[in-house]
């Protein structure tokens, strides 16, 4: 019984209903394991991400029902589905592998490899958790992005260095430019911030200097910057 779970029925060229309904139900199974996995390790999502995930694997298991062993209906899918255009834009890298792991869950459910889609699908369901768990790929701090605006019988190029050096923040002036006529300097700072720092008193040494003109701390990575 165990060595049937784990072969391949493809090969088989009569779809029969029992093993139809099998690949449904035990596809979307997997496609909600999968969503519940990416919810609890996922701090912010879309309730729409989390239920396309659940249908996916469905989705392209019926797909590779429907292609079986037949070639010109597989290029017959392939060239119907050439036409489609995803106007969304790149996602979380992470939002990508899930998506591409619920496919290949699904995949394996429409080749008939139900022991292999639990065990791969179970497998990895576990391995997220688990880098989840050991916060693998964290830093221990932040990097963040500082726009500050100063005027301009200010001099930028060590205008805020004494107050990083207290606060024992590390920086980098990424770009100045002109602002209100040339009357205003905006400054854009790369800066890397340890979890202890009190943000609220960095700003308030920052206001000081630039005379309480605008201030933002971008919580983005400081790659967002172009």
């Amino acid at each position: 019984m165990i060595d049937s779970l784990f072969s391949t029925t493809a090969s088989v060229t009569e779809l029969t209903f029992g093993q139809a309904m099998l690949t449904l139900l035990l596809s979307f199974a997997l496609g909600a394991m999968i969503s519940i996995t990416y919810m609890k390790t996922q701090s912010v999502y879309t309730q729409n991400f989390a239920l396309t995930m659940i249908v996916l694997p469905t989705i392209v298991a019926i797909i590779i029902l429907l292609i079986g062993s037949n070639i010109a209906r597989a290029f017959s899918l392939a060239g119907a589905f050439s036409i489609i255009r995803f106007r969304s834009a790149p996602g979380d890298p992470k939002d990508i592998a899930f998506v591409l792991f619920t496919m290949a869950s699904g995949l394996a459910c429409g080749v008939g490899a139900y022991g292999y889609a639990v065990l791969f699908t179970i497998l990895l369901c576990l391995l997220m958790f688990l880098l989840k768990a050991v916060k693998f790929g964290s830093k221990s701090s932040a990097q963040k992005l500082l726009k500050v605006t100063i005027p301009e019988n200010l001099s930028y190029e060590e205008a805020f260095a004494e107050v990083f050096n207290i606060y024992n923040v590390q920086y980098e002036l990424k770009k100045v430019r002109t602002t209100e006529l040339g009357s205003l300097y905006e400054l854009v700072y790369a800066v890397t911030l340890e979890p202890s720092l009190n943000q609220k008193e960095l700003l308030d040494a920052i206001r000081c200097r630039n005379g309480n003109l605008d201030i933002s701390l971008t919580m983005a990575p400081t790659g967002a910057e172009a």
